[in-house]
């Protein structure tokens, strides 16, 4: 029977290897595998939900399992055997528009995701390529006036650079609904100068100013 504190069981866990590297999201079936194995090293983060087991026979204490929000673990996962700093994350659009906050680099303006696109900066038609520094989140109209041509030819100007994500800001780009603990976390792994870091950083001051107030 599971009694959560936080009664969102779709709520991801952020799990790290043992040295605090993020790994990856796992959802709570996964948590309490990791935890029942005995494979988490130690919890940080806010305590998300707690697991209840049956009674002991001997005992009769019922036994309970905490999932926090962050979990260290022993082992790592077996397709994570990759060098950090060469890691090319895969282009998709659902993280093309959470890098760029789901605003067309174009126009400037916010849209909902289904009214956004990618646009090919130098174009495939030119020589361009699909990579994360080639795309930008564009808005349809902004896209359709754009057409084949660079930016230049068609007297656009990008609002941002686009780049490629570090291992941890693709983890955070990845993340459906990312709690302010496991922001903060992964905040420190992320480089000073990147976009995310600040906007990462000003919702979180954001945020304090809010419960604040």
């Amino acid at each position: 029977m599971l009694l959560g504190v936080s009664s969102d069981l779709n709520q991801q866990v952020l799990r790290t290897d043992v040295a605090g590297m993020p790994l990856e999201w796992i959802d709570y079936r996964e948590a309490i595998r990791l935890y029942h194995t005995k494979q988490v090293a130690y919890s940080s983060g806010s305590r998300l939900y707690t697991v209840h087991g049956g009674y002991s026979a001997v005992t009769g204490i019922r036994s309970s399992i905490d999932v926090n929000s962050i979990i260290s673990t022993r082992t790592r996962s077996k397709g994570l055997s990759f060098t950090r700093d060469k890691y090319m994350p895969p282009l998709n659009n659902r993280t093309l528009f959470k890098r760029d906050a789901e605003i067309c680099l174009y126009c400037g303006l916010h849209f909902e995701v289904d009214l956004l696109t990618r646009d090919h900066i130098t174009p495939l038609s030119k020589g361009g390529l699909d990579l994360w520094t080639n795309v930008a989140t564009a808005c349809r109209r902004c896209n359709n006036h754009k057409g084949g041509k660079t930016p230049e030819e068609a007297k656009m100007k990008l609002i941002a650079v686009p780049f490629t994500p570090t291992y941890a800001e693709y983890i955070y780009l990845k993340g459906r609904q990312v709690l302010a603990d496991q922001m903060q976390f992964l905040l420190a792994h992320m480089p000073r100068s990147s976009p995310l870091h600040t906007r990462i950083k000003s919702y979180l001051n954001q945020s304090v100013v809010n419960e604040n107030i």
